[in-house]
């Protein structure tokens, strides 16, 4: 059981004018939510952790969820809004985001959800956290406070996923990214976030840094330059799998999945497995995951591939 942790909102994308104003089309979304699906998709047993709006697009969401096979046991059922994630695409496919979140229902997870994570039956193997409802409180602290309790046991896993959107302020994502490091066995970070973050430090350096503080496997993704990942084992490089691009929206959150699901599928999917985890097999995972999003590249908006697409 894999437990992912973080916000569901919808993506709003802009269809283009009508006479009167634009057409707009609602797409289920959220970072952590792609990533939970992403699992259900590729085989692997998967609960979400967060808040959802009690509102008819909070249902639409609980919907997508049971439909995916996502389990929605330990959701925080709200009267808060469903952020709205508007979504415009540049030229060269990658997307750029305005978020409508004030006060949205992933913002709004108390400490004492934490209760029903506890009493959930099987326990995690491994629990995924990661954008913006790490940084917003105090669903900020509740995510942290799970982090603490289960980092001796459980598989961490942390993609910062920036979005200066609904947090501006950088310093506030580097200080939460410092408290992380040391209790995070996996590290998947975007090199368009680490140079928003870090700009002009090398990635090598980046990654020796984050090695010293204890993660296990630290995961650059690179875009069309493909993956680089580190770890006790040493280096290794992925190649990226060659697509007609419509959209990149998605892309890291299919990439995260297939880490975690190829883990779990060679048996490594433990603070002990990552620990020790050799070079061939980082190649097989990295091989993996860039071949499963360049699937989600291929399509519009966080379409993510199924076990089967995959090979």
């Amino acid at each position: 059981m894999i437990v992912v942790s973080g916000e569901a909102l919808m993506d709003v994308f802009d269809q283009g004018r009508t006479g009167t104003g634009h057409t707009l089309d609602a797409r289920i979304g959220g970072s952590p939510l792609n990533v939970a699906i992403g699992l259900a998709r590729l085989g692997q047993a998967v609960r979400f952790f967060g808040g959802v709006s009690r509102g008819f697009l909070g249902e639409r969401l609980m919907a997508a969820m049971a439909q995916e096979g996502v389990d929605t046991s330990l959701v925080q059922r709200t009267d808060a809004p469903t952020t709205l994630s508007l979504v415009g695409i540049g030229p060269g496919g990658g997307p750029d985001y305005a978020f409508y979140s004030h006060g949205a229902a992933e913002q709004q997870v108390p400490l004492s959800a934490l209760e029903a994570v506890a009493a959930a039956t099987p326990p995690a193997a491994a629990y995924h956290f990661g954008s913006y409802a790490m940084v917003i409180e105090p669903t900020g602290s509740t995510q942290r406070a799970l982090v603490e309790r289960e980092r001796e046991r459980s598989v961490i896993a942390y993609d910062p996923n920036v979005r200066t959107n609904v947090e501006p302020d950088l310093a506030r994502w580097r200080e939460v990214i410092d408290w992380m490091v040391p209790r995070t066995h996996l590290l998947k970070v975007s090199e368009e976030d680490l140079s928003l973050l870090y700009p002009g430090q090398a990635l090598e350096a980046l990654a020796d840094g984050w090695l010293r503080a204890g993660v296990a496997l630290v995961v650059i993704t690179r875009g069309g330059e493909g993956a680089l990942a580190w770890s006790a084992a040493g280096m290794v490089k992925a190649d990226p799998v060659v697509v007609e691009v419509v959209d990149t929206v998605g892309a890291g959150d299919t990439f995260q999945a297939m880490l975690l699901t190829a883990l779990n599928e060679m048996g490594l999917l433990s603070p002990a497995g990552l620990r020790g985890l050799g070079t061939d097999p980082i190649r097989r995972i990295l091989s993996l995951a860039t071949r499963a999003a360049a699937i989600t590249c291929s399509r519009r908006g966080a379409d993510l591939p199924y076990r089967r697409e995959v090979s």
